[in-house]
């Protein structure tokens, strides 16, 4: 992991994209919709990218019974070597109080990010 980064069993600027308007499922997205969340996705990606210099990207979304929302979402979340695939799954509670109380900077870290990049 990124040596900046000190988070067990979650991913800093682990991202959730959702849309307004309401979908349960993939499959239902209109196409307008269906864009802007891949296009938001690709943003993510360039701002993750930026300032935690993961070693790769994972884009997911769960559906039905594997959906822990029951309004379509889909997950950006930076990776690192040597981390499990389902580490950011973990069953257990996590204790993330230090990374909530850190959303207000992440955010504006972020805005940076995206009025340089667009």
């Amino acid at each position: 992991m990124n040596e900046n980064i000190n988070c067990v069993g979650c991913n800093l600027s682990h991202v959730m994209i959702i849309p307004k308007k309401h979908f349960e499922d993939v499959d239902e997205l209109d196409p307008d919709t269906a864009n802007g969340v891949i296009q938001a996705a690709r943003l993510l990606s360039k701002v993750i990218k930026v300032l935690y210099k993961p070693d790769g990207i994972t884009i997911c979304q769960n559906g039905g019974l594997f959906s822990e929302l029951t309004h379509f979402h889909m997950h950006v979340i930076p990776r690192y070597k040597h981390q499990s695939f389902a580490d950011f799954y973990l069953e257990e509670p996590l204790n993330n109080e230090t990374v909530k109380s850190n959303l207000l900077n992440t955010r504006n870290e972020f805005v940076e990010i995206i009025k340089k990049i667009i």
